[in-house]
């Protein structure tokens, strides 16, 4: 029998927020993710780097199962949220409430700014002094409020793209959650707008343990207190989980060869 990995605690990282065992995930019979050990301290910021295709995103959509919503999908291991296996929940709506996520590009929904931020109190059946407390709030949180106060009720499809991506954080931190997903939240985005998102970040850390994707080496420097870098295998394509640690560290001292190679970009 072969002994499980040991998780890759992160040094220094306080209590862990989110711990993850044994992972894998499949598409159909395609192997994407294999043996993923990692914990995730709480509120912290923990990046996930590495070449196209490694499973950054996948791994990510395990925190809230997003994963569901592609057919053929199917995970294996545990995803532990404060002890709760997230894999085998059947309340997903209480999962996604506690781990939001904000996505590629900007999504806001054909509606108003106002309505954009409480879309989802209302499904929740909050009443009406604590969804309107929550507009506030929210885009308060997401620096977004001084900028849109005086125009709640204007579509929210006339802000500009970084607007629109901090709207889209707005309507995250609308439900009150623990955990905060990003998928490349920068990547659409021109330089301002992306450094009022990484500014942003580091104000939401303070909260809100964080778990971010990106392609950006030097975004994962300014942004990330820990790094996991991904690679696929070469032998059979699978993404897996090379190296993990305080950014500082792996950016400067990587232990494993791979990781400096991506690193000073001999490949990826």
């Amino acid at each position: 029998m072969v002994p499980r990995p040991e998780l890759r605690a992160l040094a220094g990282g306080g209590p862990a927020k989110v711990t993850i065992e044994d992972a894998g995930f499949f598409y159909g019979r395609f192997r994407a993710l294999r043996d993923v050990n990692l914990e995730v301290p709480e509120k912290r910021v923990t990046a996930l780097i590495g070449p196209s295709g490694c499973g950054k995103s996948t791994l990510l959509r395990m925190l809230n199962r997003m994963y569901d919503l592609v057919p053929g999908g199917r995970a294996e291991g545990r995803v532990l949220i404060d002890g709760e296996d997230v894999l085998r929940t059947t309340r997903l709506l209480e999962l996604r409430q506690r781990v939001g996520m904000v996505f590629q590009r900007p999504s806001p929904f054909p509606m108003s700014i106002r309505d954009n931020v409480v879309f989802a109190p209302r499904l929740l059946g909050w009443k009406r002094p604590r969804i309107e407390a929550a507009v506030r709030e929210s885009l308060e949180g997401a620096a977004l409020w001084d900028e849109v106060k005086d125009r709640l009720d204007e579509p929210a499809t006339g802000l500009s793209g970084g607007q629109q991506q901090r709207l889209s954080i707005a309507r995250c931190l609308a439900v009150q959650p623990e955990v905060i997903l990003m998928d490349e939240p920068c990547s659409a985005l021109d330089p301002i707008a992306t450094l009022k998102i990484e500014d942003l970040i580091h104000r939401l850390a303070r909260d809100y343990t964080i778990v971010i994707v990106t392609h950006n080496m030097q975004q994962a420097a300014r942004v990330a207190d820990y790094t996991a870098f991904m690679l696929m295998n070469a032998e059979d394509r699978c993404g897996e989980l090379v190296e993990v640690g305080p950014t500082v560290e792996l950016f400067n001292r990587p232990r494993d060869r791979r990781t400096e190679d991506y690193i000073t970009g001999r490949f990826g």
